[in-house]
C-alpha cells in the first residue's frame, strides 16, 4: 500500500549521516545512535504540507512542497540549517500566534552549554523563489522569547497548558552521565539543570521556566525521550504522558488547572514500559476514549530474545520496585482506556507488544476504513546490547583496570550492526492488530527513527515521512485511493483568527 519514492522524484536527498571517531561515539555519548527528527507542515501558506529534518552531526533542511510528490531545498534561503552542534528533536509551532508555522530545534550532545542551547526559528512569511515559487524565511529568536535552553534536549511540545490562547511548551531532556543505583536515593528528588525536565510557561511572548513550581520532576534519572499532550482525564484541559529511558518511570501528568500537574501514573496504570521510547495517545478503538501506547525493544524472533540482553532478573526487578521505580517491563505496552479513570494494559493481547529496539509510534487510519492502524520506525546502528559483546567489553575494560588502556574505539567498531524493517500494524477493529509490514511496503531493512505522517499530495490518504541513520530520508506515498477508491475521506479548511481565546469553561 506504501510505495517509497526516490529521491530523484522529491527532490528530497537529506541523510543523517553519523561519523564515528575515537571521541565520538556510543561509548563516549550514549544516545549516539538515538537519531534525527522530522516535523512536517506548511510553513509558506500555500496548502501544502513541507518538511523539516534535523541531522546530529550536519546541517539540517527545510522542503518546500511543491506538489506531486515534489520537493525544493530552501535551508539556505530560509536560514534554517542550524549551528554546529548534536540536533536532535524537531517541533512546528506557531509559537508567536501570527498565523504562520515557527521551527524549534533541540540540541544535546557531550558538550559545553553554549553548544547545545536550542533555537526558535520565527516565520516571517512567504517570499518569492528564484525561478518562481514561494519560499519562506525565518529569523533565529530563541534568546529574546527565553527558550535557548542549554540542556540536553530530545523533544519540545508545545501546547496551551492553562487555555489563555497562546502556546507554552515542555522540554523532554536526558542525562549524559551514569548514575549508580546506590545513589537513586539521594538525587530522585534533586532538580537537575541540564538534565531534568522543564515547563516553560508564555507570558505575552517571553517564556518562564515554571517547572518547579508546577510540580515538573526534573531529576537526573529522567532520560526522556518521548512526549505526547492529550485530555487523559477527559476534563478540557491538557494532559502529558512523557516516557523515561531505563530505571526512571514514566511521567503521566494530570492538569490541575491552576498551572500545576501531578504525576498519577500509578493510579491509571498497573505496569508501564521498561526502557520507554517513543509514544503515541490515540483513540484505536473508536470509543470516544484516549489510549496510550508506548514502545521498547523487546525483539520480535526468538534468535534475537536470546542474543540481545533482555529484561532485569527477579531479584533485581523486585529491588526497583520497593525503591519506588514501580512494575516495569521490557515490552511494548498499549494501555486501553476503561473509561473510569484506570487503564488495562493489552499490548501482548494486540499483537503489537515485540517490535526489536523502536523509535517513533504513529497511530492514524492509513487505509481509510474507519479504524486507526499504527506504523513504527525501528533499528540501532549497532547491537549495543548484544550478551557476546557486552561480555568482550566487560573482559576489555578489566584490562585497563590493570593499567593497560582499553581501545574503546576498537570496542564501538568491533559491535555488529543489524538492520531491521519498520513495522505496520493493521486495525482489526476488535482490540488487535495484524502485522502487514511486508504487504504494505515496508521490506527494507536499516535504522530508522524519527517520522511523520501528512497528506503530502492532498490526495486523502496520509503519506509517510522517515528519517534514516546512514541512509537518505525515506518517502512513502500511500497508494490506498488508488486500491480501494470507495472509501471516503474528509478534507478540511479552517480560516479563522491566529490566536485562539480560550474557552470560558470546560468543554
Amino acid at each position: 500500500m506504501f510505495e517509497q519514492q526516490p529521491s530523484s522524484r522529491t527532490g528530497v536527498t537529506f541523510e543523517n549521516t553519523l561519523r564515528e571517531t575515537p571521541a565520538s561515539n556510543v561509548l563516549t555519548y550514549e544516545y549516539f545512535y538515538n537519531g534525527g527528527g522530522v516535523a512536517v507542515g506548511d510553513v509558506n501558506n500555500d496548502g501544502l504540507e513541507d518538511l523539516y529534518f534535523t541531522a546530529n552531526m550536519g546541517p539540517n533542511k527545510l522542503y518546500i512542497n511543491q506538489g506531486g510528490f515534489s520537493f525544493r531545498d530552501v535551508t539556505d534561503q530560509a536560514g534554517v540549517g542550524g549551528y554546529d552542534g548534536w540536533k536532535t528533536g524537531v517541533s512546528m509551532a506557531d509559537v508567536n500566534g501570527d498565523g504562520l508555522l515557527d521551527i524549534y530545534v533541540c540540541y544535546s550532545g557531550k558538550s559545553s552549554p553554549d553548544t547545545r542551547r536550542n533555537q526558535l526559528f520565527i516565520n516571517n512569511g512567504p517570499t518569492d523563489l528564484p525561478g518562481g515559487g514561494k519560499g519562506v524565511t525565518f529569523t533565529e529568536r530563541a534568546r529574546e522569547y527565553g527558550l535557548d535552553d542549554p540542556s540536553y534536549s530530545t523533544q519540545a511540545a508545545f501546547f496551551d497548558m492553562d487555555r489563555d490562547g497562546d502556546l507554552d511548551m515542555y522540554l523532554v531532556n536526558h542525562n549524559v552521565t551514569v548514575i549508580r543505583s546506590f545513589e537513586f536515593g539521594d538525587v530522585k528528588n534533586t532538580r537537575d539543570p541540564y538534565a531534568g525536565d522543564k515547563l516553560f510557561r508564555n507570558d505575552n511572548g517571553r517564556f518562564t521556566d515554571i517547572s518547579q513550581a508546577a510540580g515538573i520532576k526534573g531529576n537526573p534519572l529522567g532520560f526522556g525521550l518521548g512526549i505526547s499532550v492529550s485530555d487523559i482525564n477527559n476534563d478540557g484541559w491538557p494532559d502529558l504522558y512523557v516516557t523515561n529511558d531505563y530505571v526512571e518511570p514514566d511521567y503521566l501528568y494530570i492538569n490541575n488547572q491552576d498551572g500545576t500537574f501531578s504525576d498519577r501514573l500509578t493510579d491509571y496504570m498497573q505496569h508501564i514500559s521498561h526502557f520507554s521510547m517513543g509514544c503515541d495517545v490515540s483513540d484505536f478503538n473508536n470509543d470516544g476514549l484516549p489510549d496510550i501506547f508506548t514502545l521498547d525493544m523487546l525483539p520480535e524472533d526468538n534468535k534475537r530474545q536470546k542474543l540481545l540482553y533482555g529484561p532485569d532478573n527477579y531479584e533485581h526487578y523486585a529491588l526497583m520496585v520497593l525503591n519506588g521505580f514501580y512494575f516495569q517491563n521490557m515490552r511494548n505496552m498499549l494501555h486501553l482506556n476503561n473509561g473510569d479513570g484506570t487503564y488495562s494494559e493489552i499490548g501482548q493481547f494486540a499483537g503489537i507488544s515485540n517490535t526489536d529496539w523502536s523509535w517513533a509510534p504513529l497511530f492514524a487510519d492509513y487505509d481509510n476504513d474507519g479504524w486507526k492502524d499504527v506504523f513504527i520506525t525501528n533499528g540501532y546502528y549497532r547491537d549495543y546490547t548484544n550478551r557476546d559483546f557486552m561480555k568482550y567489553k566487560g573482559i576489555t575494560i578489566s584490562k585497563g583496570q590493570n593499567h593497560e588502556p582499553a581501545d574503546t574505539f576498537h570496542l564501538v567498531t568491533s559491535m555488529s550492526s543489524t538492520p531491521v524493517h519498520n513495522y505496520a500494524f493493521h486495525n482489526n477493529g476488535d482490540l488487535t492488530f495484524t502485522d502487514v509490514s511486508e504487504d504494505w511496503g515496508f521490506r527494507e531493512r536499516n535504522f530508522s527513527n524519527g517520522s511523520v505522517y501528512a497528506d503530502l499530495d492532498n490526495d486523502g490518504d496520509l503519506d509517510l515521512v522517515v528519517n534514516n541513520q546512514n541512509e537518505p530520508a525515506s518517502l512513502y506515498k500511500n497508494l490506498s485511493k488508488e486500491h480501494q477508491p470507495e472509501r471516503h475521506f474528509i478534507q478540511l479548511s479552517s480560516p479563522g483568527p491566529a490566536r485562539i481565546p480560550a474557552p470560558s469553561a470546560p468543554g
